[in-house]
């Protein structure tokens, strides 16, 4: 069978490969006892490795203080399995914890980011056994957001209506020294798009308006594209708009900077035509549901806000819930955000601009207990709108989609959840409910390395019983325990050849939300993102870790399976004369925005005088890849095979055109 022969290929490797620790040039071994901080120095393509015994059943947590050297972490167990790997801010505190399932030696890799080189400190400050009570548990996850001097979070467990886990973490403000509490008002960036679409489905059951009608029915300063936009469009992520802050992103524009809706009719009146027929392709999309409050305003001629607080907050009860008009409007007993600035501290972000019915809710963990409540038993609204929200949307073509209106429909570890996370400048939050066992949790925090997927963690910790066995490391088997972008995938689609055995290649793709890798001679094989860089092969005894640069994009990475092998991105490689003919100023008229492209270094770089400057590094022939918000360069030639311009994209805004002018 073809998919034998894809397993054999990869297990001859066995045979071939090295040991994992032999990949460093320079190494240096260090025993550490828990509570024992060691001060070090990294050289450049150095690797320091701390190791440690541990039993099985332990958890553990540490940090290292990035002091001059942006650091690596990568745990290994007693049989040299890479266990985790922990890559976040460049100064200040790295953070590392895992659960320990083998008694013996554990190796805690401590390496420079690409050439880097510096001091920096290390520490191991808890070994205890894993908790067995599931609120002592929650706790330990919750670790790194603990303390009087770190942004925080909170969790929230409900069950059959009742809240059965409530906590707080951390600080809600680090320059007042006010902690977090469960009572904090808190920005839920996108989770804000299943009361925006609940609002709005509560207007087309009073027949004030259809879903299926032309959204220039009620915005009619949009412009007229070939197709019919319809609202439905809109809240599924179909619509062929362009992505408004990515689009803006472009520009050089600060995106905390105030955004009315006119700025965002804006961006779609000089947009030359959709990016997809409507209800073809699903891309996720702010833009449709920052249109919304303009139509609720003019259905009703109340603000957004206004209605929100009429129609769906008051009558549910969220008394601690509103709609935050602009970024400057106070919110009283609210969390400021905090990310880490470039020397190490934190340093506090306002909120979005323009983030009104895509995001701008700030609430509270009892209020979103409410809301729970109502998805299962509707008091405001009905069955019927829940329904609609929880029925994942169907393309064109029949395919489903894995949305539904304002909600993530999925399934995970055999049960089907609702679900939604937010993401705003530093704000962080994720609900999700399982409505065959009427259980549900919510995470929220200010700290802006918060993972939305520690919502997962919680309910494995609360309902474990309900769900289907985790599957083991390297199984090949889906696990949907992580909710993953499929747009993402696109920094790292490409040819990727294994280092042990040249011409041995994998290939990765994305066809929509399919995702799919094939090695030389195989077959096609689908895989499923396990977090940010990890993937798990369909079938196949094998899983994936993509070695991830800060742009999102890869330069290498790991296979597993019979040991690790690591794998180099191919890429097209142009001469230095080929790549002077990239060079030279570009225009585009649609965001009225000028790029200069250079040769420096022996690589070309974009520049515009708002953004730093972008390396672009060839793919596909006349295509270069670089990163946000100018993710993929696709240079276009006339008939002379001379170039005239080139398209660019980021993801969810594709393709806007770049004329050469000079």
């Amino acid at each position: 069978m073809p998919m034998k022969g894809f397993i054999s290929s990869l297990c001859f490797l066995l045979v071939l490969t090295v040991s994992v620790y032999g990949q460093e040039t320079d190494q240096k071994e260090i025993p550490i006892a828990a509570g024992e901080e060691v001060n070090n120095t990294l050289a450049q393509h150095s690797s320091h490795f701390y190791t440690t015994e541990l039993d099985s059943g332990q958890f553990v947590f540490g940090k290292t203080d990035q002091q001059s050297v942006d650091v690596v972490v990568t745990v290994y167990n007693p049989k040299g399995e890479e266990v985790a790997a922990f890559d976040g801010p460049a100064r200040g505190h790295e953070l590392f914890q895992f659960d320990t399932k083998l008694s013996g030696t554990y190796r805690i890799e401590v390496a420079p980011y690409k050439e880097e080189e510096g001091d920096y400190s290390f520490l191991v400050s808890t070994v205890e056994p894993i908790a067995s009570e599931p609120d002592a548990r929650v706790d330990q996850l919750m670790m790194a957001y603990s303390g009087n001097d770190v942004p925080g979070a909170e969790a929230m467990v409900i069950r059959e209506g009742e809240v059965i886990f409530s906590e707080a973490y951390g600080m809600a403000d680090l320059s007042y020294n006010i902690p977090f509490d469960v009572e904090t008002r808190t920005n839920i960036g996108s989770t804000s798009k299943q009361f925006t679409a609940f609002g709005l489905l509560l207007l087309a059951e009073q027949d004030k308006l259809s879903l299926d009608d032309d959204v220039r029915d009620y915005i009619p300063e949009l412009p007229e594209f070939e197709y019919t936009v319809t609202l439905r469009h809109l809240l599924t992520h179909t619509s062929g708009y362009r992505e408004f802050l990515n689009t803006l992103a472009m520009t050089g524009r600060d995106l905390s900077s105030d955004l009315d809706r006119e700025m965002i009719i804006k961006v779609i009146q000089r947009q030359p035509e959709l990016q997809n027929k409507p209800g073809a392709q699903w891309n996720y999309n702010n833009t449709g549901y920052a249109l919304i409050p303009k139509v609720i305003k003019r259905v009703t001629d109340m603000s957004f806000p206004e209605y929100m607080q009429e129609q769906v907050f008051e009558p549910l009860g969220m008394n601690q819930t509103l709609v935050r008009k602009t970024r400057n409007q106070v919110v009283p007993e609210s969390s400021q955000g905090y990310t880490m600035s470039e020397d190490g501290d934190y340093r506090e972000v306002s909120d979005l601009g323009g983030a009104m019915g895509a995001g701008g809710i700030y609430t509270t963990l009892g209020d979103l207990a409410k809301w729970i409540r109502n998805l299962e038993e509707p008091e405001v609204g009905s069955e019927d709108i829940v329904r609609e929200m929880t029925t994942p949307y169907k393309l064109n073509n029949g395919q489903p989609t894995k949305y539904g209106l304002g909600l993530f429909v999925q399934e995970y570890r055999g049960l089907e959840y609702i679900h939604h996370a937010g993401s705003d400048l530093a704000h962080r939050s994720m609900l999700m409910y399982f409505p065959e066992i009427d259980a549900g949790v919510v995470t929220q925090s200010n700290n802006s390395s918060f993972q939305s997927d520690m919502a997962q963690k919680i309910a494995d910790v609360y309902f474990e019983q309900y769900m289907d066995p985790k599957e083991t490391e390297g199984t090949g088997q889906e696990d949907v325990s992580f909710n993953y972008d499929p747009e993402n995938f696109e920094s790292l689609t490409g040819r990727y050849e294994l280092v042990i055995q040249p011409g041995f290649v994998l290939s990765f793709y994305r066809d929509g939300d399919r995702l799919y890798t094939q090695a030389t001679g195989q077959p096609e094989v689908d895989i499923t993102a396990t977090s940010d860089s990890t993937f798990s092969l369909k079938g196949v005894n094998a899983d994936v870790t993509f070695h991830l640069n800060d742009d999102g994009t890869a330069d290498s990475l790991t296979l597993h399976q019979n040991g690790n092998h690591i794998a180099k991105r191919i890429e097209w490689d142009p001469s230095m004369d080929e790549m002077e003919k990239y060079t030279g100023r570009y225009f585009s008229e649609e965001i009225e925005t000028n790029y200069t492209i250079v040769l420096e270094d022996s690589s070309l770089a974009l520049q515009h005088y708002y953004l730093d400057e972008i390396t672009l590094s060839p793919g596909d022939e006349d295509s270069f890849s670089g990163a946000f918000p100018v993710t993929d360069l696709s240079f276009i030639r006339n008939k002379q095979d001379e170039i005239t311009g080139f398209n660019a994209s980021n993801g969810r805004t594709k393709n806007v055109f770049f004329e050469k002018i000079e």
